[in-house]
């Protein structure tokens, strides 16, 4: 499989636009056939996946796309014909294949014509122009016309500057949905603002299952530790309204939770390691004369990783992880009737009331285990207002947003000390030097962490105090 990363900006324009003129090469015109697949669920459009397979000259090609936090998307290709999708492809969709096997969709002919744009001898973007038919038994049954300006060696300020150059030249700002949502479209997914509990809490937990799915490829492809923190926090939020309404739902949904705290408990040890991968490479890069031993460091930090996310492959390849996906779509689906009366807001309100009484009981000095105990608290409180915040209330989304500040700064520190054990564990002699330097680095982190955090506590308090009483 041959993978890309692509940033690219969609403009619409009228059948007869045409180019500006653009410093850089004309492209060689291309016409190819796209057909688009999906799963009789059309689980990929809904989780933001584009599968198709192109012919062009002959030559047929599957090409997968996942969406990014960046707004770039992963264009994952394999060669294969029109039987079936390639095995590698194949392997990163089996979330969904358990919806039913992939069916064509849609088809588009696409005659694609543009300019290279360059800087010199910086090749900054392809700006094209695609003409496109939606084909129905080879035949044409209507079409648009979109501009393209995807990025090649580019940066997002060449994106916006090109961007401009074509508004000005007569094309109008698009929604950038993929060619495929401009003839199917996407199923709908509004907040259900005003419903009752019951379908909030529904809509919710569909929401969760979506992000698993539309994680999962991504998770299993390994290229992006978004993928990684999306899938578990999809399970961490999922658990923590299973367990703030367990007081109206009684044991139905027990199960499921139990499930999803094994998936979580693969899932933490590759997330923990990616988040302190990524903060100790940026400290290392620093270390002038102790750079070397301090990648000695992160070396076995690299071989942590790889172990553990060669467990988490294992567990999304064993039949308890698909069960757990078939679960969770009949658990939303049998949600009980709620009491009468029964409303998100208490729910939230009793969540913050356990985070208040978890606060007060704090000594002056916290240990680290404490600190992180509270911040268990202010997630399940997050997640219970979230809840309550489906309802449309303002002051409850401000609750949300206090306890994202409660749960960054308390989980900074806890990274620091984290982060201080493995250093610890790593330390040989010839790497002692640095893993002192950067163990005092994360003091001060988990210090500046422990004096910022009352502060951040006692603003979510009383924002929570104003949302729910």
């Amino acid at each position: 499989m041959r993978s890309t990363r692509e940033r690219e900006l969609k403009l619409d324009v009228d059948g007869s636009f045409e180019l500006p003129t653009l410093e850089g090469e004309e492209l060689p015109t291309r016409q190819f056939t796209s057909t688009y697949h999906d799963t009789p669920a059309r689980s990929l459009m809904r989780a933001g996946i584009t599968l198709r397979r192109r012919l062009e000259n002959g030559k047929s090609v599957w090409q997968l796309k996942l969406p990014r936090s960046d707004a770039a998307r992963s264009e994952i290709e394999e060669p294969g014909g029109p039987a079936r999708v390639p095995k590698g492809l194949g392997g990163l969709l089996a979330a969904h294949l358990r919806h039913g096997p992939l069916e064509p969709v849609a088809t588009l002919r696409t005659r694609r014509s543009g300019v290279r744009v360059l800087d010199g001898e910086r090749r900054v973007a392809d700006v094209t122009v695609d003409r496109v038919d939606v084909l129905d038994a080879g035949r044409s049954a209507g079409g648009f016309v979109e501009v393209e300006v995807e990025l090649v060696d580019g940066d997002e300020a060449d994106l916006e500057r090109l961007g401009r150059r074509l508004l000005r030249a007569g094309a109008r700002a698009s929604d950038g949905v993929p060619k495929l949502h401009r003839v199917l479209a996407p199923p709908a997914g509004d907040e259900p603002v005003g419903a009752s509990l019951r379908d909030q809490l529904r809509h919710l937990l569909s929401a969760q299952l979506a992000e698993l799915e539309a994680h999962d490829p991504g998770v299993r492809l390994g290229e992006d530790a978004e993928d990684v923190h999306r899938f578990r926090v999809a399970t961490r939020r999922t658990r923590a309204l299973l367990r703030a309404t367990k007081p109206l739902l009684g044991e139905a949904l027990v199960p499921l939770g139990e499930e999803l705290r094994w998936l979580g408990g693969v899932l933490g040890s590759v997330r923990d390691l990616d988040v302190l991968l990524d903060h100790l490479r940026r400290e290392v890069a620093t270390l002038d004369t102790d750079q070397r031993a301090g990648r000695e460091l992160l070396s076995g930090l690299e071989a942590a990783r790889d172990e553990a996310r060669g467990q988490l492959l294992e567990a999304l390849g064993s039949p308890r992880y698909r069960a757990l996906l078939d679960a969770f779509a009949t658990a939303i689906a049998a949600v009980p009737s709620l009491p009468k009366g029964a409303d998100a807001d208490s729910l939230a309100g009793q969540a913050f009331h356990r985070l208040r009484r978890a606060s007060e009981r704090l000594p002056a000095e916290p240990s680290d285990e404490q600190l992180h105990r509270l911040r268990i608290k202010a997630k399940r409180a997050r997640y219970a207002a979230e809840l309550a915040a489906l309802g449309g209330a303002a002051s409850a989304k401000r609750a949300v947003d206090a306890l994202k500040q409660v749960q960054d700064v308390i989980g900074e520190h806890q990274d620091a000390v984290v982060a201080e054990e493995r250093l610890r564990a790593l330390a040989r002699a010839r790497t002692a030097v640095a893993a002192g330097r950067l163990i005092e680095r994360e003091r001060a982190r988990r210090l500046a962490r422990r004096e910022a955090y009352p502060e951040a506590v006692a603003v979510a308090l009383r924002a929570g105090r104003k949302a729910f009483g």
